[in-house]
């Protein structure tokens, strides 16, 4: 008997050293898994996971990879979402992958100067994004958000926001609402002083109008600060971002005179002061510029029509300017100028900014 013992340990070592190296060959052999996605749904168990992959043609089989997951203390480990593993991988690696929840990620781009009815449209046309406001109306939107009473115009942060499987419109809008409030209230405690803002909802109110006003980082500065002195002065700030956002689904492309002259809540040409909202997602850019504004005694600038603008000090020196980038060098009557001025000799572009 005690001669058949050396042959049943030996035996014995043989089979657990074959299933040792299958084991190690099985946990580091190269897969092929390709471009498909892999869903691991919530509740999901690892011997479900490892069933699927080896239905799927990842895995060899499933029992050795469930094995070694418990073996090495992750059997219970496995992170719902989507995922993608690249050709090459070992089991093992797909398994850390899942461990670490390192699932797809799907960009979405929210764009400085979009208004929320744009923002919501993005979100709409997102793909793989569960849609759970799309029918509710912007108050809807805000009291899910648990808001309840606020305009949503202005309060969310545009950026590229990156998502996953699961996650849904509502999350997305939720991270980016919390993202402008703190830059908001970070900017807002280390603004300049002597600024007319009464709270930082005012500055935000702003930021929107300069971003919409100027596509050129450089010039926002600049801008804020022609508006910061209209303010100060108790001009109508006659800015046209803010009629066409008070004209809403009538706005086609153009303003006439007649919508300047339109009275709506948000046409700064006939109220004095900041329009009630936001008009537009400021971005950090604009943000800053109303809460760090170039000093200047200019009241007045013009589009030139490089995309950059003329700035005056004078109503005389606007006029004339408007001229030369808005009337192509032609002296005529407008609102700011109702008797020309021989025309200086000068050529022209753009659009004006009228006093």
């Amino acid at each position: 008997m005690h001669k058949k013992l050396p042959k049943a340990i030996t035996a014995l070592l043989v089979v657990v050293t074959i299933g040792a190296t299958y084991l190690f060959w099985a946990w580091s052999h190269s897969l092929t898994p390709g471009a498909e996605t892999y869903l691991v749904k919530s509740g999901m168990t690892l011997r479900g996971f490892a069933r699927e992959l080896s239905q799927r043609g990842v895995l060899l089989e499933s029992h050795s990879f469930v094995w070694l997951a418990y073996v090495s203390g992750h059997g219970r480990d496995l992170k719902a979402g989507e995922y993608q593993f690249r050709d090459g991988m070992s089991a093992r690696e797909v398994l850390d992958q899942v461990i670490a929840g390192r699932v797809v990620e799907y960009p979405l781009v929210l764009v400085e100067g979009w208004t929320f009815k744009q923002f919501l449209q993005a979100l709409n046309n997102a793909p793989k994004l569960p849609h759970t406001v799309t029918n509710l109306s912007p108050r809807a939107v805000m009291e899910k958000l648990g808001h309840a009473g606020q305009h949503p115009e202005g309060m969310f942060y545009p950026d590229t926001y990156y998502y996953s499987s699961g996650q849904t419109d509502l999350a997305i809008l939720a991270l980016a609402y919390e993202k402008m409030q703190t830059l908001l209230q970070q900017q807002w405690d280390i603004r300049d002083g002597n600024l007319p803002y009464k709270n930082p909802y005012e500055a935000l109110i702003l930021a929107s109008i300069i971003e919409r006003e100027t596509g050129r980082v450089d010039e926002r500065r600049m801008v804020a600060g022609v508006f910061i002195n209209r303010l100060r002065r108790g001009m109508k700030l006659q800015s046209d971002p803010t009629v066409i956002y008070g004209m809403g689904d009538a706005y086609r492309g153009n303003i006439r005179l007649k919508d300047l002259r339109q009275h709506t809540p948000y046409s700064t040409y006939t109220r004095a002061g900041l329009p009630p909202t936001p008009i537009a997602m400021p971005g950090k850019a604009s943000l800053d510029a109303v809460l760090h504004p170039i000093d200047t005694h200019a009241l007045y600038f013009v589009a030139r029509g490089d995309g950059g603008h003329y700035f005056s000090e004078t109503l005389v020196e606007h006029n004339d300017a408007v001229v030369k980038y808005q009337l192509n060098g032609k002296a005529k009557r407008f609102s700011s100028n109702p008797v020309p001025r021989p025309a200086p000799n000068t050529q022209a572009g753009g659009a004006a900014k009228l006093p």
